[in-house]
């Protein structure tokens, strides 16, 4: 997989033991260098937690809908 065209460069630190199993992970695994495999890494993290996100707005507009209908009911049928 190419490197997108436009990239930009970052730096972080990590713990040492994840950085050896980083190292280790791209010379047994298709990963052709650390930098591929924490992109690769990236891209996993985005579209899970981008899943996650949707299902979780998902599930917040279904409740307020909810709660908008028995808002109706209560106005129509418990007024005093």
């Amino acid at each position: 997989m190419s490197m997108e065209r436009e990239s930009e460069k970052i730096t972080i630190r990590i713990p040492e033991r994840h950085l050896r199993a980083l190292d280790f992970l791209v010379e047994i695994d298709d990963f052709p260098s650390r930098s591929e495999a924490i992109r690769s890494a990236i891209r996993d993290l985005i579209y899970s937690r981008l899943e996650l996100v949707v299902d979780r707005m998902k599930k917040f507009e279904h409740a307020e809908q909810t709660l908008a209908t028995i808002k109706a009911y209560e106005e129509e049928y418990l007024k005093k």
